[in-house]
C-alpha cells in the first residue's frame, strides 16, 4: 500500500511539473520542447480578413438595433422615397417618417419662382434633416435627377453652379473619359455640400441611335463600354460621398417614354444577359447602393406587369446580378403604372415584388395602404422589415444612420 501511495505521489509531481530540490521544496521543472504549445502568428493579410469581420458584425448589430427601435408605422414611412411636399416639407417629413426627399427643379425655387440662394436652399434641406432627426434619429436620403444634359434639377439654378451640368455624351466627347469623371467628381462634391446625398444617376441603358427615347440620357456607346464608364462614374460619385442610382433596370432598349404610356419591351431574355445586364454588373461591383427598376412591361420574364412591380425582374436582380442594396421603383406617379392603381394597393404592389423604396408623389396615401395590407394580412411585415434593414443599411454607409 505503501508503495502504491509513493508511486501516486510521484505521478501527481510529474504532471504538475514539479521536482524536488536537495533541501527538500518543490522546484518547478521547466517543460520539455515536446510539451510546449506553439501557437502560429496570423498574417497581415488573416488579422485584416478577422478586423473586417468584426468590423461588418458591429455595423450589422447597429443596422439591428436602430431597427429594433422603429415602431411599424416609422419603418413603413422609411420605405418612401417622396417627392418633396410643396409646403410644410418638415412637417410631413415628421408625421409620415419617410425614409428619403426626392427633389424637382420647383424645389429649387421659391414659391414665386425665383432660384433659391446657396444659403436659403442649405437652410431648406437643413430643416428637412432636422425634422428627421428629431423624429426618428435617422437622416433623409435627399435625393435628386442629375444625370446632366437634358435631366437636370440642381444645376439649372444659376446661384447653385455657374452652368448647367453637360450630359455624359457631351463631357466623353469634349473632355474624354478622364475629363468626365473629374467633372462628374466635382459636381457631385458640390452637391454634397448643399445636403444631396442621393444622385439619381447614371443611366445605365445602352443606346447607340439618335432615334431612341432614352438616347440623349445614355452615354450612347455599345454595352462594354458603357459598363467601363458607369464602373467609373460610380466610383467617382461614392468618391464625392454621393449615392448612386443605376437605372433602369433591366435595360430600356429602344422603348418609348414610360412617362406617358406602356412600353411593351418584347426583346429576348438572351439580349438582356449578353449586353443590357453588363453596365448594371458593373456598377454594382462598383458599390451602386441603388438600382431602380423601369416601368417597361418586359415580356421575356413578365407580359403582365411592369419590371417595377415584377417578381420574376427582382428575382433576377438579386439573384442573378447578386444586388444586395437597395431596390427603386420608378415614379409610381408615371403613366405607364396608372392602369395598376386604380384599386389604390399599387404601393402594396410594389413591395410584394421585391422593392425597398418607393418614389411617389403620393406618399400619404399608399402609406396608408400599407398599414392596411399589413393589419389585414394582405402584406406580410417580414417584407416590411426586410426592406427597412436594407434602406437602414444604405443609410449607414452613407453615414446618415
Amino acid at each position: 500500500m505503501k508503495k502504491y501511495l509513493i508511486m501516486m505521489l510521484c505521478f501527481l509531481l510529474l504532471i504538475s511539473g514539479c521536482t524536488k530540490s536537495s533541501d527538500g521544496s518543490s522546484v518547478a521543472e521547466p517543460p520539455t520542447e515536446e510539451a510546449e504549445e506553439v501557437v502560429p502568428a496570423l498574417s497581415p493579410e488573416e488579422m485584416a480578413e478577422l478586423e473586417r469581420q468584426a468590423e461588418e458584425t458591429r455595423l450589422a448589430q447597429e443596422v439591428e438595433d436602430a431597427l429594433k427601435h422603429l415602431t411599424l408605422e416609422e419603418k413603413v414611412g422609411q420605405l418612401f422615397f417622396a417627392a418633396c411636399p410643396a409646403t410644410d416639407a418638415p412637417s410631413a417629413v415628421t408625421q409620415y417618417h419617410l425614409g428619403g426627399i426626392l427633389l424637382f427643379t420647383r424645389d429649387y425655387q421659391d414659391i414665386s419662382g425665383n432660384w433659391l440662394t446657396a444659403e436659403t436652399f442649405a437652410e431648406k434641406i437643413s430643416s428637412l434633416q432636422t425634422a428627421a432627426q428629431d423624429d426618428t434619429g435617422i437622416s433623409l436620403f435627399i435625393g435628386s435627377d442629375e444625370e446632366g444634359g437634358t435631366v437636370t434639377r440642381a444645376s439649372r439654378n444659376p446661384n447653385l453652379f455657374e452652368s448647367k451640368f453637360p450630359s455624359p455624351q457631351t463631357l466623353y466627347q469634349t473632355e474624354g473619359l478622364e475629363g468626365l469623371l473629374i467633372k462628374t467628381t466635382s459636381f457631385n462634391e458640390q452637391l454634397l455640400s448643399y445636403g444631396v446625398n442621393v444622385n439619381f444617376a447614371p443611366v445605365c441603358d445602352i443606346s447607340t441611335h439618335s432615334t431612341d427615347f432614352i438616347y440623349d440620357r445614355s452615354f450612347g456607346q455599345d454595352a462594354a463600354a458603357t459598363a467601363d464608364y458607369i464602373s467609373q462614374v460610380v466610383t467617382a460619385m461614392g468618391s464625392a460621398g454621393v449615392g448612386s442610382v443605376l437605372k433602369h433596370f433591366p435595360g430600356y432598349g429602344s422603348n418609348v417614354d414610360t412617362h406617358t404610356g406602356i412600353a411593351m419591351d418584347t426583346r429576348p431574355y438572351e439580349q438582356f444577359t449578353a449586353e443590357d445586364y453588363l453596365p448594371f454588373l458593373s456598377g454594382i461591383d462598383a458599390g451602386a447602393p441603388f438600382v431602380l427598376v423601369s416601368h417597361n412591361i418586359v415580356t421575356c420574364l413578365d407580359e403582365a406587369y411592369p419590371a417595377s412591380l415584377s417578381p420574376a425582374w427582382h428575382v433576377q436582380l438579386r439573384s442573378h446580378l447578386g444586388f444586395d442594396g437597395i431596390i427603386l421603383t420608378d415614379d409610381l406617379n408615371m403613366g405607364a403604372v396608372q392602369s395598376y392603381a386604380k384599386e389604390g394597393n399599387i404601393a402594396v404592389l410594389a413591395l410584394q415584388a421585391g422593392n425597398d423604396m418607393i418614389v411617389t408623389t403620393d406618399f400619404e396615401q399608399q402609406i396608408s395602404t400599407i398599414l392596411d395590407a399589413v393589419e389585414n394580412g394582405t402584406l406580410s411585415e417580414d417584407i416590411i422589415n426586410n426592406a427597412c434593414r436594407r434602406v437602414l443599411t444604405g443609410k449607414q454607409r452613407l453615414h446618415l444612420l
